[in-house]
């Protein structure tokens, strides 16, 4: 790890007003959380994710959808944040505003304590009506309602549509509100830690440019392998978000 450059990120990081933090998959696979494909394990092998998380294969056979979903809630579940998502949360004790705008769906980044979170693509753990029949979206405390769990997803107790996962599927849109504010803050920041992400999926990937066009923002990229982010970022640290990021809290409180 160069020490060096855990130096300067923590100098940057401690005069920062308005950081934004971008993480991906990255962060999640360090805790052990198997990817889209790693989850098609066992009776899963045989489908292909775009028979699996489409709302037209929701529409065609509901309960297959959400007996996937619910095979891998069951497997998240069992994971726990690593040491990024805590020293992530612990910036919040250590700058005046901190943002976490992230395409991971495992909730992992609030339960290990960060409390501004934007969840582009939604959050495994939450359900909701299919027809956001209350406002988009309606969201539906699923143990709260009976049913015939091995019929396959409750029944809306508002309209009666099937309920379903709370996460952005291929062909769907991301959530207006989440994508707006996540925009604009991009747009606002001065420092953006990019971490554990290729930059590959859109448009997430576009909040870097973002922030460095609209505000000059300074990049910190955070990857153990160099990615899209690398060639616009002021600075890169090679290595798991798990070790790096404990370095630089270190580092910023020895200052």
């Amino acid at each position: 790890m160069d020490l060096a450059k855990i130096r300067e990120a923590a100098d940057r990081l401690l005069k920062s007003q308005a950081l934004v933090v971008l993480t991906g998959a990255g962060v999640s696979k360090e805790s052990g959380v198997p990817t889209f494909r790693d989850a098609l394990d066992g009776l899963w092998t045989q489908y292909d994710p775009q028979q699996l998380a489409t709302p037209e294969a929701f529409e065609a056979d509901p309960k297959l959808v959400w007996d996937w979903y619910e095979h891998r809630r069951e497997l998240v579940s069992k994971v726990k944040p690593n040491t990024g998502h805590y020293a992530i949360a612990q910036l919040e004790d250590m700058l005046p505003h901190i943002t976490v705008i992230t395409q991971n769906i495992d909730g992992l980044h609030q339960a290990a304590g960060s409390t501004d979170v934007i969840a582009l693509h939604g959050n495994i753990h939450h359900h909701k009506c299919s027809a956001d029949c209350q406002g988009e979206p309606t969201l539906i405390e699923v143990s709260k309602l009976e049913w015939d769990h091995a019929g396959g997803p409750p029944p809306c107790p508002y309209c009666g549509a099937w309920v379903r996962p709370d996460v952005v599927w291929f062909n769907e849109r991301l959530p207006v509100e989440a994508l707006e504010r996540a925009n604009k803050l991009s747009s606002q920041a001065d420092v953006m830690l990019v971490v554990g992400t290729a930059g590959a999926v859109q448009p997430a990937a576009s909040m870097p440019y973002r922030a460095k066009r609209y505000n000059g923002a300074f990049l910190i990229d955070i990857n153990p392998d160099e990615d899209t982010i690398t060639p616009i970022a002021d600075l890169y640290i090679d290595g798991p978000s798990g070790e790096v990021l404990p370095a630089i809290i270190d580092a910023m409180r020895s200052r």
